[in-house]
């Protein structure tokens, strides 16, 4: 007998990513830019240390549940580098399964029923329906295109402050547009944290893949900010880990006990061999190793060029960051559904619409990764989407 669903998943939609990949099979000829996926592999060290201890009592325990202290330490080294502010690897640091488990632990600490969490749009889905969850409501701030690149509307951002919003949840580089904020637009999310008197939350998991030169700017190094900052980060994406679902919540330490709570609840403790490994990595090149960021960095962005240059001329946004670029179906003609439908049929790629990551901008375009195919693959992507819009 069926009871129905209940409330808080009235409003919660697949991402669409799995709907691409089934339609996308497993025909060898398709690029699979659907996924936000890599084929460039993970640290070696991270690999060798993974591997020595599965198996190992030490690396096969529930405890600590915020993490083993290793990890931890090196969660806190890295973000003091990042902000130039100490912060207490055993009171401010909580290791989660993925930073998104983090994210979700986070909300739970951070926001109530009814309450309201600024986000961009586009955004990530998952950040969306993670607010849902936990009975917020997602406020969209529109990114506009200037000058080929991503932009936050700060005239929007500024009027999206309620005496409900409890959070900014943002990302940078974001997904699914590779937007990467400038000193201008953080200095406009700080304004708008103190103007609410709210959290920002910060998933800085993609915080190392930056083109062109482009240099990060962790939000908490600002004044306004440091106090209000809460980084959520992981290994899946900076060094290609994407399996062993470890990440982190980082922030002060009055609002990191309550977070501690959530995810201890929640996944209880990310696995032991998956942590060693995933400090492993972010230990490599603070002890004079290589963990392969600035590398595959390069190579991504190769990918990025190549395709830029292949689709010059049409609605596409370049990214500044990240894994992922956007392609405006709307202003080709079609819905993003319609363009998806027409690049898997006729141009053999398996796109995913970005119909669920935003309100207005999001619904518009549709997502290309460039993180999974090499760029012998991408080569010929305009003679596809020729095929895909005749």
């Amino acid at each position: 007998m069926s009871r129905g669903r209940t409330a808080r998943f009235l409003n919660i939609q697949p991402f669409g990513i799995e709907k691409a990949a089934a339609a996308a099979g497993h025909d060898p000829d398709v690029l699979r830019m659907e996924n936000l996926d890599t084929d460039i592999a993970p640290p070696p060290s991270a690999v060798a240390v993974t591997r020595e201890a599965v198996g190992r009592r030490d690396a096969n325990s529930w405890l600590p549940f915020t993490g083993l202290g290793k990890l931890r330490e090196a969660v806190a080294d890295q973000l003091s580098e990042q902000t130039g502010r100490a912060y207490n690897p055993a009171t401010e640091v909580v290791i989660t399964g993925g930073a998104l488990s983090g994210l979700l632990s986070t909300l739970l600490a951070t926001v109530d029923h009814g309450d309201e969490v600024i986000v961009t749009d586009p955004t990530y889905a998952g950040f969306i329906n993670r607010i849902r969850l936990v009975g917020a409501a997602p406020v969209f701030v529109p990114l506009t295109v200037v000058g080929s690149h991503w932009r936050l509307d700060l005239d929007r951002l500024a009027s999206a402050v309620t005496k409900k919003t409890r959070a900014l949840l943002l990302m940078s580089p974001s997904m699914p547009s590779g937007h990467v904020f400038t000193d201008a637009e953080w200095d406009a999310v700080a304004e708008a944290c103190s103007a609410a008197d709210c959290w920002l939350l910060y998933d800085a998991a993609m915080d190392r893949i930056l083109f062109n030169g482009l240099r990060s700017r962790h939000p908490a190094s600002l004044e306004a900010l440091a106090e209000r900052t809460i980084t959520l980060g992981g290994v899946s994406k900076n060094y290609r880990m994407i399996g062993w679902r470890v990440g982190w919540a980082v922030g002060p330490a009055e609002v990191m006990r309550d977070v501690a709570l959530a995810a201890t609840y929640n996944t209880t403790v990310a696995s032991g061999f998956g942590q060693l490994g995933a400090a492993a990595a972010l230990l490599a090149s603070r002890d004079g190793g290589d963990d392969g960021v600035a590398a595959a960095v390069a190579e991504w962005q190769a990918r990025r060029d190549l395709v830029l240059r292949e689709l010059d001329g049409l609605p596409v946004v370049e990214p500044d960051g990240g894994w992922s670029l956007l392609v405006n179906a709307v202003a080709l003609g079609l819905k993003a559904p319609e363009l998806a439908q027409r690049l898997l049929q006729h141009g053999r790629i398996a796109a995913t619409p970005m119909t669920e990551w935003g309100q207005h901008v999001a619904r518009e375009y549709v997502r290309l990764v460039f993180a999974t195919e090499p760029v012998e693959r991408l080569t010929g992507i305009r003679e596809r989407f020729r095929a895909a819009l005749r």
